[in-house]
């Protein structure tokens, strides 16, 4: 399933316009106009699709069976449970006759990246703030679909399907699992293991707590996001679309905090991560002020998991630009804290 995936990629390969015009004939879409390459697509799987009835974007060549089938599912129900623009329809074309794989087509949602240089610069410090706060009311509304049991979507059972044992149980055996992967390509001491279980000990009354499950998009970074200021006399930055959830599902959305949180800081914009961490624990104290006292705890779980992901990758493929030379604990505990300091600024 979608959580166990990281690493790996499908290219589309070259793909003709008369191949992609029977694909827009099968789901009566228009005459193709033109198309072209997704700038930042999801590994490869993606098109920018123009035709006579409009702009859209393909996706294909799934990584694994069911991906598509599981993307349909969560835009679907997105666009039930929540007021977020998403891809909808997503209309998927399982046949693998056209194009050599199985495609789905959606609407190109519009809006920027703020990951565009050019965007960026035409945003004031207010405007920046606004947008950080956005990220957060947008976060809190996602999480706000609840299920009974932590777990995710089975595309082959089309359920949802819990995980084996418990919520911690899949954590904390997800967060080892990658632990001893990064054993492979570099030095984790038994002290760096010592340390990680400590961690899991003193975190687990905070996952128990009142614990309900909700939906976590796994993958909420900027890449994978769209705003509009839809009034530019006033404040109005909103979400104009939300795609990719190829890793999402059930469980704590603290989880989606940690990418937007880590970007700022290493793009130097610590005082955004800190308005985007405030604003979101701010919503989740509002509606329950209980819960908020496991906020830091929680986070710095799901902080640790990134950054084991991270260390793993980056020692796998000499990528790595900072703190070569730290013991991967002491490197995680220093990063994970810088993270955590901006909450009591």
């Amino acid at each position: 399933m979608t959580t166990r995936i990281y690493f790996g990629s499908n290219q589309l390969g070259e793909v003709a316009a008369l191949s992609l015009q029977d694909a827009l004939n099968e789901l009566d879409l228009g005459t193709l106009e033109d198309y072209r390459r997704t700038d930042k697509g999801v590994m490869g799987q993606t098109l920018l699709i123009r035709s006579s009835r409009g702009e859209y974007v393909l996706k294909g060549n799934p990584l694994y069976a069911g991906q598509l089938q599981e993307e349909k599912f969560f835009v679907e129900q997105l666009a039930k449970h929540t007021s977020i623009p998403v891809p909808d329809p997503y209309l998927l074309h399982e046949d693998t006759h056209l194009l050599g794989w199985s495609y789905a087509i959606m609407p190109r949602l519009p809006g920027n990246h703020l990951y565009d240089p050019t965007f960026q610069a035409s945003l004031s410090q207010q405007d920046q703030e606004e947008i950080a706060c956005m990220f957060a009311h947008t976060l809190a509304e996602l999480h706000r679909w609840k299920v009974p049991d932590a777990g995710e979507y089975d595309p082959v059972a089309q359920q949802i399907v819990s995980f084996a044992g418990d919520y911690l149980d899949w954590l904390y055996g997800t967060i080892r699992h990658w632990l001893h992967d990064a054993e492979q390509y570099s030095v984790i001491t038994n002290e760096d293991v010592q340390w990680v279980d400590e961690q899991f000990k003193n975190a687990e009354p905070a996952f128990r707590f009142k614990a309900v499950p909700g939906f976590v998009m796994g993958d909420f970074k900027f890449e994978n996001i769209l705003i509009q200021n839809l009034d530019s006399r006033s404040s109005g930055w909103q979400i104009s679309g939300l795609f990719d959830f190829t890793t999402a599902y059930f469980g704590d959305g603290t989880a989606d905090l940690t990418k937007i949180s880590t970007r700022y800081v290493r793009e130097g914009q610590p005082e955004l991560a800190a308005q985007f961490l405030r604003c979101y624990r701010d919503l989740v104290c509002a509606a329950d002020e209980e819960k908020c006292q496991h906020f830091r705890t929680r986070l710095s779980m799901h902080l640790l998991y990134q950054r084991i992901l991270w260390w793993g990758e980056a020692k796998a493929t000499g990528q790595v630009t900072w703190a070569a030379d730290l013991p991967f604990a002491q490197w995680a505990e220093q990063s994970i804290d810088s993270i955590l300091a901006l909450l009591d600024e």
